[in-house]
């Protein structure tokens, strides 16, 4: 692996479908969900360093989350910590990044990461990566990480690929035909017996050079308002610069900014033991269960004919739980939630009309 490899951490998210465990204040991403005695940002940096050495290693994170990635991960230079002044999604995110980054090393490649995945079979994943690093370093490419459905999951992206079986042999990284967003069940089992989609991951490798071109040719708002940061990134002037930049530039993501529209876009196909952790149900398939199925976290819950039930409640509350089946039920904060899994999608809309007719406090 050269030194022209980096790895970029995207930690900014509010994860509000995992309220009430997860609140603005303290997403998800900063939380011990699996209750392994790290969070998911430190298993993430961890991972990372697998890939490349720390100081090549960026957390980029809303500027509200400073101190909690400092306190989380304290081997990490200051310098590696970039803020964002406002959530404007993964695009203005990544294009920060590759602006910035040209600035330093204009030969770059990076790997673009969510803080918040789970990832069991590490060595593949450092395999894959590495095979991208080297396709994108040789190509004008854009490459996303692509996993094979193991069932027809109605939360995630799928990505539709040009099917090479000589390829499939040797790197196994097919060009893209389409993207496609959350199917409905229907859609879902059709795409997984096709053996024609995999899941998008939302992890990508590219070139510098590579995506800041794309920026320029398919969105050239977003490569303006980066490109005006050139001399002024590693100052004492990125700051005021960043503030401006993010409050002029929309809210997007890198799929419908770039991927959708490019026609040198690849996709890694993979097995890695891979899972993102967006919701309670996601969550539940890797805790341990009990006969009954039942992931409880909570010294003092007690459970009567309940089945299939994610139960997460402070150590200090008893809790009596009866007749309950496919259900999560979460205390935290004095705030309780009480959901259907098979509603668990609704959390995110419910947890913004909280804001509206609660206010900030609960959220």
């Amino acid at each position: 692996m050269t030194n022209n490899c980096y790895v970029i951490i995207m930690a900014g998210g509010a994860g509000t479908r995992f309220w009430p465990l997860s609140t603005s204040k303290k997403p998800k991403q900063f939380l011990d969900v699996l209750n392994k005695g790290t969070t998911l940002l430190q298993d993430t940096f961890r991972r990372s360093q697998l890939i490349c050495d720390k100081s090549r290693i960026v957390v980029i994170t809303n500027k509200d989350y400073e101190q909690l990635v400092k306190q989380q991960l304290p081997e990490l230079s200051e310098e590696n910590i970039w803020l964002e002044p406002y959530r404007k999604n993964t695009a203005p995110c990544v294009a920060y990044a590759a602006y910035k980054l040209k600035e330093k090393d204009p030969n770059a490649v990076m790997l673009v990461l969510s803080s918040d995945h789970i990832i069991q079979k590490e060595r593949t994943f450092v395999k894959v990566v590495q095979e991208c690093f080297k396709k994108a370093q040789e190509e004008d490419c854009l490459i996303t990480i692509g996993i094979k459905p193991t069932r027809p999951n109605t939360g995630y992206g799928y990505i539709q690929y040009i099917h090479d079986a000589n390829n499939e042999e040797k790197s196994k990284i097919f060009k893209v035909k389409t993207f496609i967003e959350k199917p409905n069940l229907e859609m879902a089992r059709y795409f997984v017996k096709s053996g024609e989609f995999l899941w998008n991951t939302g992890m990508f490798v590219w070139s510098v050079s590579s995506i800041i071109h794309a920026f320029e040719k398919y969105d050239k708002e977003l490569a303006i308002i980066f490109e005006e940061g050139k001399g002024v990134y590693y100052t004492s002037e990125e700051t005021k610069f960043i503030e401006k930049a993010y409050s002029v530039c929309k809210n997007i993501s890198i799929d419908y900014a770039i991927l959708e529209k490019a026609n040198n876009v690849y996709v890694r196909s993979s097995v890695l033991g891979w899972s993102d952790i967006g919701t309670w149900k996601s969550l539940y398939t890797h805790l341990e269960k009990d006969q009954n199925k039942n992931a409880v976290s909570g010294k003092n819950v007690m459970i009567y004919n309940t089945s299939n039930c994610l139960i997460n409640m402070p150590n200090d509350k008893l809790v009596v739980l009866v007749g309950l089946n496919d259900f999560v039920v979460v205390e935290s904060d004095n705030m309780l939630l009480i959901c259907k899994k098979d509603k668990e999608q609704e959390i995110k809309n419910i947890v913004n009309e909280i804001r509206v007719q609660k206010g900030d406090k609960y959220v």
